[in-house]
């Protein structure tokens, strides 16, 4: 659920043509998405009109984005967040590197485009297909981020507990987007997440007298 061209991806050397090709065609079909919700609202916004802005086909869309909810929850980034993991420094521990990844997603995507991801976080508390469809990206995420975390962990694949750490940070990400948009998005969303960080890794603090 990484947020929208939160890294060099259309341009990259790294990726082939084919690849930042099909890139590009994802974010102009999410860019026209956005833009007709904003003009329109989401469940008055259709596939034909979003293809029709896109300047692709109803079809295209659908080969990108199995539904209407895929695209406004980012997922073609995961392996980003993947390779990214992979090239952190061998020596630092694999708890830093995937809180660094997930640092970096959060402050490039806000820098990028804030109002694409408070529209994200509006639609995940208000309407309930995005609501379901991210809580099954969450699982994929959370299995792809696990097994390279378990790689540079030196741990197996189906270990419990990089299972539940990993997935920790991932549902943590995602209840700061809900909080962040329950409170009209007033609070800065990277102290959101700092906040949970800090929660995630000492516990819930004992309440204060």
């Amino acid at each position: 659920m990484t947020p929208a061209r939160s890294f060099p991806l259309s341009d990259s050397p790294q990726l082939g043509l084919r690849e930042r090709k099909k890139i590009k065609t994802r974010t102009a079909i999410r860019d026209a998405t956005y833009a007709l919700i904003r003009e329109q609202g989401y469940e008055a916004t259709t596939v034909e009109q979003i293809a029709e802005r896109a300047e692709v086909s109803p079809s295209t869309v659908f080969r990108y984005f199995p539904t209407k909810e895929d695209i406004v929850l980012t997922d073609e980034y995961d392996p980003i967040l993947v390779r990214e993991l992979h090239e952190r420094p061998a020596d630092e521990p694999w708890t830093d590197s995937l809180r660094h990844v997930l640092r970096k997603a959060v402050a490039v995507g806000l820098a990028e485009d804030p109002e694409a991801t408070r529209i994200r976080s509006h639609l995940m508390l208000q309407v309930p297909a995005v609501r379901a469809r991210m809580l099954e990206s969450m699982s994929v995420t959370g299995r792809m981020l696990g097994e390279a975390v378990a790689e540079r962990s030196g741990r197996s694949g189906d270990s419990l507990e990089v299972r539940v750490y990993t997935m920790s940070l991932i549902g943590g990400l995602t209840e700061v987007s809900l909080y962040w948009a329950e409170n009209d998005f007033q609070d800065d969303f990277a102290e959101l997440f700092e906040r949970a960080l800090t929660v995630i890794e000492r516990g819930l603090p004992t309440k204060k007298p």
